[in-house]
C-alpha cells in the first residue's frame, strides 16, 4: 500500500488546526491553541519543510530535548515542564492522527522512554487571599470591565472562555432572589447552575441590556492578563496574577471556609475530584505555615 510520507508535517499540523478551529466555533479555545503553537515550534525547530518520512526515533527524541530549551511565542519566557509535556502529547496525536490517515505506519514517540521526557512535576498553586482580592476590588482600574470580570470569577470561579462568553440572560434568580448563573461550560460542555456571592460591586448595574447582551466586553486573554498584572503590580502583589489565577482563588477560598470538597469540585466542574484536592492540599499545608510560624513564638 502506498503511503504518502512526503507530506509535510508543519502543513499536516496547520489543517489539523484549521479543522480544531472549525469545531470551535472560530474561538480560541485551548486545544486549538495548543495545536496552533505546536506548528510554529515545530518550524524553530527543523523548518517547515519537514516530511513525515523525516520523523523518525532521533527526529523525536531531538525534538523532545528542543523543548526543554524552547521559549513561549507569547512572551519569550522559558516553556515549563508541564507546557513542554503538553506539546510532545500533541505531536504523538499528530502522528496518531497521520496513522489514521494512512500517512505513517507507526507512532515513534511511543517508544521514547518516559524518563526522558519533561518530570512530571506538580506545579505550585497561585492564588489570591481573600485580603489580596479585597485590595485589587478597592482599588480603581481604568479598564472597568476586566477588573468586574476578573473579580466576578474570583467569587465564581469561572473559566475566562465562560467569563467572555456569559450573557445577561444566563443570570437567573430563584423563588428566593438568590442569583445563579445557568449555562454550558465551554471547556467540559456541562451544564449547570452556579450559585452566586451577593456583591454588586463586582457586576455592573445591567440597565436596558437585553438577554442576549453581554456581560462583560472582554476580549483576548493575553491582553487581559496583561491589564491584570499592571494592575496587581500597583496594588503591591508580588504574585504572577492572570485570569486563571481567580479561578485557583475561588477553589481554595471555598475550600478555607470549610465548604465539602464534593461541593466545591462541582462548583467548579471538575470532572476528577482529584483535581479538588489538590487544592485542598494546598490549604493544608497553608495551615500547617500557620501552626509553624506560632511555634516558632514559643519557648
Amino acid at each position: 500500500m502506498y503511503l504518502p510520507v512526503f507530506s509535510l508535517l508543519v502543513e499536516y499540523v496547520e489543517k489539523i488546526t484549521e479543522k480544531k478551529r472549525d469545531l470551535a466555533g472560530g474561538e480560541l479555545r485551548s486545544s486549538y491553541q495548543f495545536y496552533m503553537t505546536l506548528a510554529y515550534h515545530l518550524k524553530k525547530f527543523s523548518g517547515d519543510k519537514t516530511i513525515f518520512k523525516h520523523i523518525d526515533k532521533k527526529y523525536c527524541i531531538d525534538f523532545i530535548e528542543y523543548m526543554k530549551t524552547a521559549k513561549s511565542k507569547l512572551n519569550d519566557r522559558p516553556l515549563d515542564e508541564a507546557t513542554q509535556r503538553q506539546y510532545i502529547k500533541r505531536l504523538s496525536s499528530v502522528l496518531n492522527i497521520a496513522i489514521a490517515d494512512e500517512i505513517i505506519v507507526s507512532n515513534l514517540l511511543l517508544q521514547i522512554k518516559p524518563k526522558e521526557l519533561p518530570k512530571n512535576r506538580s506545579r505550585e498553586v497561585c492564588y489570591l487571599s481573600i485580603d489580596e482580592v479585597r485590595k485589587l476590588i478597592d482599588t480603581p482600574c481604568y479598564y472597568s470591565d476586566i477588573r468586574n470580570a476578573f473579580s466576578f470569577s474570583c467569587f465564581t470561579g469561572l473559566w475566562f472562555s465562560d467569563i467572555k462568553a456569559l450573557t445577561w440572560g444566563k443570570l437567573k434568580k430563584d423563588s428566593n432572589e438568590n442569583t445563579f448563573i445557568s449555562y454550558t461550560q465551554k471547556k467540559t460542555q456541562k451544564w449547570g447552575n452556579l450559585p452566586m456571592a451577593k456583591r454588586k460591586d463586582v457586576l455592573a448595574e445591567r440597565g436596558t441590556a437585553l438577554d442576549s447582551d453581554l456581560v462583560f466586553l472582554v476580549r483576548s486573554g493575553g491582553y487581559e492578563n496583561s491589564i491584570i498584572k499592571t494592575w496587581a503590580i500597583a496594588v503591591g502583589i508580588e504574585k504572577t496574577v492572570s485570569f486563571h489565577v481567580d479561578r485557583h482563588t475561588a477553589e481554595t477560598l471555598l475550600l478555607s471556609l470549610e465548604v465539602p470538597i464534593e461541593t466545591v469540585s462541582k462548583i467548579l466542574g471538575h470532572a476528577d475530584i482529584k483535581t479538588t484536592q489538590i487544592y485542598a492540599k494546598v490549604i493544608d499545608k497553608s495551615k500547617q505555615d500557620a501552626i509553624d510560624k506560632l511555634d516558632g513564638l514559643t519557648g
